[in-house]
């Protein structure tokens, strides 16, 4: 998954006034204790972390 795709669905599951702010503050377990932006960062693998956004999220399997 390429960042830009990841990106506009964290925009289009979470608004486009909320998904820059949750990838920033919101730690998930899913990812040792990281954010969205600190695990991609850290070069965690675009996909791998979308799943682990949609787990935390309780997002129905149709958004993996």
């Amino acid at each position: 998954m390429r960042l830009t795709e990841f990106w506009a669905r964290m925009e289009q599951v979470l608004g486009a006034g909320y998904y820059a702010s949750w990838a920033h503050d919101h730690v998930l377990g899913e990812l040792a204790g990281r954010t969205v932006e600190q695990a991609l960062r850290d070069g965690e693998d675009a996909k791998a972390v979308w799943r682990a956004v949609v787990a935390n999220l309780g997002l129905p399997p149709t958004y993996r």
